[in-house]
């Protein structure tokens, strides 16, 4: 079975307003491949290093159905729309499987 693929974004937001239309914006491509937000902004503290204002992590079912997200058309308008909105870092990645910490 394939491992899932995630989005690990971090987001310093320029333009509030702006932002807002690539949120309204992306829901197409999410909902197409089945993205699903396991964190979106939040609460949150750096422990280390230096970091983005805003963290968002998007689980899909496979590694290959993450990209296919970010390089779809649906997501190619609503990325047109962020980029004058924010500035950031984002990481498409094969989620793990294997062995975890003993209790």
């Amino acid at each position: 079975m394939p491992r899932k693929g995630y989005w690990i974004a971090h987001v310093d937001v320029k333009d509030a307003e702006a932002y807002k239309g690539y949120i309204t914006a992306n829901a197409a491509a999410f909902r197409k491949f089945g993205g699903r937000f396991l964190v979106r902004g939040g609460t949150g503290e750096v422990m280390e290093g230096d970091l983005r204002d805003r963290t968002v992590v998007i689980e899909f079912k496979d590694y290959a159905t993450a990209l296919a997200c970010y390089r779809s058309p649906e997501y190619a308008a609503a990325l047109a729309l962020r980029k004058g909105a924010s500035i950031g870092d984002l990481k498409v990645i094969e989620g793990y499987d294997g062995p975890q910490p003993a209790d």
